[in-house]
């Protein structure tokens, strides 16, 4: 995911002499092709992400539409007065590709692990937040980027995931994508999330439960007119995230019915709120979590049998 998002800026770049790419620290050999062909549009600045965001806000106030390349700890917690002051305050067409959202870096520990970026992003005014489920989406989403007006968080995976979306998704940005029908409950996900999301509904309909779900590519601006059919035609609305249960994805669907009057019952599945401590590989720590798709049709099953049960709030701890 991570090699087709630079190829398709490297892409970009040879249509419109006003993308540049900007990395920090980048691994050796990254998008040299870019490098080679492009010298003038193409900086790397080291570890210096702060300085890297006033620098690509600077180009911006320019005319200039940077793409900036870092680990995504490092673009949302360190850099995020940058982000917020440099980038949004004067709402400039910066796009932040950040490597590593929620567990990919859980070899490194809790200091790279992303696991609240998409709440630091989602609350910044005029902030797009953005998560492809796979490579083929990354690359639709890149290429819809150029002409967004906004400033554009992109959080990619670690590469490799299986593909589930298709060319005839008729994908644009704010725009949510519905998988799998609507049905007793509905699975609201993004990222990755949504390949396990599939697993689940198909776990769900072994059992006679059927299972919609609805892949959030954009998380801000959250498509309101897709949630509101989700939760008025299932019985449940679940959410399905990497990402700490507390202001990521969860949260924004809470806050859109909540504001659309509508009382649907939505259970929170992700992260929960604390630093992750365990080392290990991403699907591990996945799993150790409770989003594998057995366990998640299992948390689905225990809240349509039993509505006012509250055994998940253990994950909000």
């Amino acid at each position: 995911m991570r090699r087709t998002s630079l190829n398709t800026v490297h892409e970009l770049a040879r249509t419109d002499g006003r993308v540049v790419y900007i990395g920090s620290d980048p691994g050796p050999g990254t998008l040299n092709a870019m490098k080679k062909e492009f010298p003038e549009r193409f900086f790397i600045e080291g570890i210096a992400e702060q300085h890297v965001i006033g620098m690509a806000a600077g180009m911006a106030l320019d005319g200039v539409i940077p793409y900036v390349n870092t680990i995504a700890t490092f673009l949302t917690r360190r850099c995020l007065e940058q982000t917020a002051v440099d980038v949004c305050l004067q709402n400039l067409p910066v796009r932040l590709i950040a490597n590593g959202g929620g567990l990919v870096y859980a070899p490194l520990g809790p200091t790279h692990t992303a696991i609240e970026d998409i709440a630091l992003m989602r609350a910044l005014p005029g902030m797009t937040v953005t998560c492809a489920s796979d490579a083929d989406e990354m690359r639709r989403l890149v290429l819809a980027s150029l002409d967004w007006p906004k400033p554009m968080y992109i959080r990619l995976a670690k590469g490799g995931d299986p593909v589930v979306s298709r060319d005839d998704d008729d994908f644009a940005i704010g725009r949510a994508i519905i998988r799998r029908p609507i049905g007793d409950a509905v699975i609201v996900s993004t990222g990755v999330m949504t390949h396990r999301a599939m697993q689940t509904a198909e776990a769900l309909a072994a059992d006679g439960i059927s299972c919609g779900v609805i892949h959030c590519h954009t998380i801000a601006p959250l498509d309101g007119e897709a949630m509101a059919a989700a939760a008025t035609g299932a019985r449940l609305v679940v959410t399905l995230e990497e990402h700490v249960v507390l202001g990521g994805l969860g949260s924004a669907v809470l806050e859109c019915l909540n504001d659309l009057c509508i009382a649907t019952p939505v259970l929170r599945l992700g992260i929960p709120h604390s630093f992750v401590h365990r080392y290990g590989s991403q699907d591990g720590l996945l799993d150790h979590f409770g989003l594998s798709p057995a366990a998640v049709a299992n948390a689905i099953r225990e809240r349509i049998d039993n509505p006012k049960s509250h055994s998940h709030i253990k994950a909000l701890a």
